[in-house]
């Protein structure tokens, strides 16, 4: 299978290419030439499958013959170790805790297929990496942890100072060895702006830069699994599935997307943001306009202005938008509409959320989480009839515990840890920080690392 960028400038790459790339040459991201499609047999027999095998099967489809069977199948084995919980909320309303992996994140799913991946490649190939990765919070430290102590990999974390919690920053900055994170004086956009800036720079492709964030296709295929898990653990025969997804950088909502090209029976994504709220004025009025400065919420991942992934969900309803954000060719907004709705979630109504979800479900969301279980109540609400036999799912996509100060304000305790984030308050910090423009970010990699 080959991949192609958004940006339609640069040649198609194999799936080994594109993910050890990143980013395109023309600065685009890269897309499957077509999604592979299942049949419903081959999708109902999911139902009987361990996690780990159903990873290998969907991962299989995109890879072809680059990795044999078996060796797939032992990464898969090896990368999902840990349960997915699918918890009953109220009648068929259910929340899908992606937060049970080593950092306690949904980006575990992603990271740590991505490693496993990339350093099988890289000791075939006999080469090297440094991974360029910008974070709002889950995605550094999962990277980090995933990539950690991996010879032929080093991985620079950039994260905006003021908008990670102590606890998510901790798990990037207390693990040293291969491992270098830089607080930015900024928002997220800033440090991804420098990032993709970074894989565009002809003076630093002697230093085989790649990257590990969600412009990078290897984060989004092994984010397809988890929706066909849920659906088959769930589902009653072929009925359709909803999904809320809290939505920021928009890579999560992207491999629900190529699952639902492969053949998921989804009825609806609902795309829950907090108050950056570029993407739902986008699916209503097909204007697009960034928001910049992204805006401050509580739901901090979230705090995106301008969602690289949407370039690639324009490009799959036969649009194109640029790296900019600047929107080329209109996509087929009709279909888009039809697929997905999109709202936005409030801080207020993200703090009551978490409030009310405790209180009359006794089920606890952190502010993602929150974000994505209130936008399916406001879709549901948009709906006619009786929505009790609806099968719909919220994703929850980050530990409470990685959140204690607003759980502790609004809840009255503090969130017991997981085993992942036990003593992580008493380890010692090692990070450093830059200005918030690009030259002093290449002159660190210059100066600190050695052409590959």
């Amino acid at each position: 299978m080959l991949f192609h960028s958004t940006n339609l400038q640069s040649s198609p790459l194999s799936f080994a290419q594109a993910l050890l790339f990143g980013q395109a040459p023309d600065r685009g991201l890269y897309l499957p030439e077509s999604v592979p499609r299942l049949s419903d047999h081959e999708i109902r027999r999911f139902g009987r499958m361990e996690y780990h095998k159903m990873a290998a099967v969907l991962l299989g489809r995109f890879m072809g013959d680059e990795i044999p069977r078996d060796v797939l199948a032992a990464m898969t084995k090896d990368a999902y170790n840990f349960d997915i919980p699918l918890e009953n909320v109220k009648q068929r309303q259910f929340i899908m805790r992606l937060d049970q992996g080593p950092t306690a994140s949904f980006k575990d799913f992603a990271a740590r297929m991505m490693g496993r991946l990339m350093n099988y490649y890289l000791k075939r190939d006999n080469k090297r990496l440094l991974i360029l990765t910008a974070t709002s919070g889950d995605t550094g430290s999962a990277i980090s942890h995933a990539f950690l102590g991996m010879d032929r990999i080093k991985v620079v974390v950039l994260f905006p100072k003021d908008e990670v919690t102590n606890r998510q920053r901790k798990q990037m900055t207390t693990l040293g060895q291969n491992i270098n994170v830089l607080a930015l004086d900024g928002k997220f956009d800033d440090c991804q702006a420098i990032v993709k800036q970074a894989f565009a720079d002809p003076l630093l492709r002697q230093f085989g830069l790649s990257s590990a964030n969600s412009i990078n296709i290897g984060r989004l295929i092994p984010q397809m699994v988890y929706y066909f898990y849920a659906w088959s653990r769930l589902a009653k025969d072929n009925e359709k599935i909803t999904f809320s997804v809290p939505s920021g950088n928009f890579g999560n909502m992207m491999g629900g997307v190529l699952a639902m090209q492969m053949g998921l029976p989804v009825e609806k994504f609902v795309i829950a943001v907090n108050g950056n709220d570029e993407f739902p004025q986008f699916l209503k009025s097909g204007r697009y306009n960034k928001i910049e400065p992204s805006r401050n919420c509580l739901s901090s991942a979230m705090n995106v202005g301008h969602p690289s992934n949407l370039a690639r969900l324009v490009a799959m309803y036969g649009g194109s938008m640029d790296e900019k954000g600047i929107l080329n060719k209109q996509a087929d907004l009709q279909a888009m509409q039809n697929n997905i709705w999109s709202t936005s979630v409030s801080d207020e109504l993200t703090r009551l959320t978490i409030r009310e979800t405790w209180e009359n479900h006794h089920v606890l969301l952190e502010p993602h989480g929150a974000v994505g279980w209130a936008g399916l109540q406001n879709y549901l609400q948009t709906q006619a009839g009786d929505v009790s036999e609806k099968l719909c799912v919220s994703l929850e996509t980050a530990h409470p515990a990685k959140f204690p100060e607003e759980i502790i304000k609004l809840l009255g305790f503090d969130p017991a840890l997981p085993l992942s984030l036990e003593g992580i308050e008493n380890r010692e910090e090692h990070f450093g920080s830059i200005p918030t423009h690009y030259e002093s970010f290449r002159d660190y990699l210059m100066k600190n690392y050695e052409p590959r």
